[in-house]
């Protein structure tokens, strides 16, 4: 009877190991990289966090069978160059700021077209519009995927002056994001230097900028009241809304069974009110920090966001429509969306 209990309990444990490695062997990891600083689930970056929230949720809800490795602050590849390694199945995930797609994919300028999008509620609402569907059309057919729908106001970091209106940008060397945001700005007489977020820190404390424009969340994140004089705040009125998805490459969707696809899907759509909300939060906490630092602060009136649209009409907007494939159809849709 010992011998028996011996042999079925070695018998037991084997298949407990056998069954233990199956699960592992299933594990599939994906990685998922972005170029905002680092943090937890609960504390730091709320793009990051966003991350990290995603992570968390699938891998409960697909019992560990997806697991996730998170690379931020830029630590597994540069910026830019994201999207294209979505594109190609060299990179899982992305949290994004679409518009630095807009050399190789220039539709995406779109969605960061200074004076278009004027509250995340209507940025929001682009997800079941014509123009949201055919975004996402256009980017499956690039082999990427948006999992999560997040939109950003920005502001603006200056030095020696405060950029409210157009006539304050004239001879300064500005920031914009995007190439119809540095087309506008160029139409007000500044001299344009394009940086990724995470590079406007040093691009400012060396002089290589005057002025910057990015998000709430950017300026506090990147520490630019470090170097910089004035803000002018997105909390009230700002030409500067950038959409930032959750983005995965369509070869890593594909690889997954269709339980873990609905999954990704639903655990995204789920996390744009946290999106919306931390976004919104932050455009106010920027003010505090600038506050705090001593720094000035002023919000944009709806007048001089007034001016700033017309110049993007007669700049940014127009050579999207005239220069982009399907250009003038896809701004129609956008403008569509109050």
């Amino acid at each position: 009877m010992r011998r028996t209990f011996i042999k079925a309990a070695l018998a037991a444990a084997v298949t407990l190991s056998l069954c233990s490695g199956q699960v592992l062997a299933q594990a599939k990891v994906i990685k998922i990289s972005h170029q905002f600083p680092g943090g937890t689930i609960d504390d730091g970056d709320f793009r990051d966090r966003l991350v990290r929230k995603f992570a968390a949720d699938v891998e409960k809800k697909t019992n560990g069978q997806l697991k996730f490795e998170i690379y931020p602050a830029a630590s597994l590849m540069k910026p830019v160059p994201q999207y294209k390694a979505l594109s190609t199945g060299a990179l899982d995930m992305s949290l994004y700021p679409l518009a630095y797609a807009g050399g190789e994919f220039p539709a995406a300028n779109l969605t960061l077209m200074p004076g278009l999008i004027t509250s995340y509620e209507q940025g929001l609402r682009w997800k079941d519009a014509p123009i949201g569907k055919e975004l996402v059309r256009l980017l499956d057919e690039r082999n990427v995927k948006i999992l999560t729908w997040v939109w950003q106001a920005g502001g603006i970091a200056s030095k020696g002056k405060p950029v409210v209106a157009p006539d304050d940008a004239k001879g300064m060397k500005v920031r914009g994001g995007s190439r119809e945001v540095d087309l506008m700005t160029k139409a007000a007489g500044a001299a344009v230097t394009n940086v990724a977020s995470n590079e406007i820190y040093s691009a400012m404390q060396s002089g290589v900028l005057d002025a910057a424009v990015t998000s709430s969340t950017s300026l506090i994140s990147f520490r630019l009241h470090e170097t910089s004089d004035y803000l002018t705040a997105g909390r009230k009125h700002s030409f500067w809304f950038m959409f930032e998805p959750l983005l995965m490459s369509k070869k890593t969707y594909d690889s997954l069974t269709p339980a873990q696809q609905k999954i990704v899907m639903e655990v995204g759509a789920s996390l744009e009110k946290f999106g919306m909300e931390a976004a919104k939060l932050d455009d106010e906490r920027v003010v505090e920090v600038y506050t705090k630092a001593g720094r000035k602060v002023v919000d944009m009136d709806q007048a001089s966001f007034e001016k700033w649209r017309a110049v993007a009409k007669a700049s940014a907007w127009k050579d999207f429509e005239e220069k982009v494939k399907d250009g003038k159809q896809l701004f129609d849709m956008a403008v569509a969306v109050k």
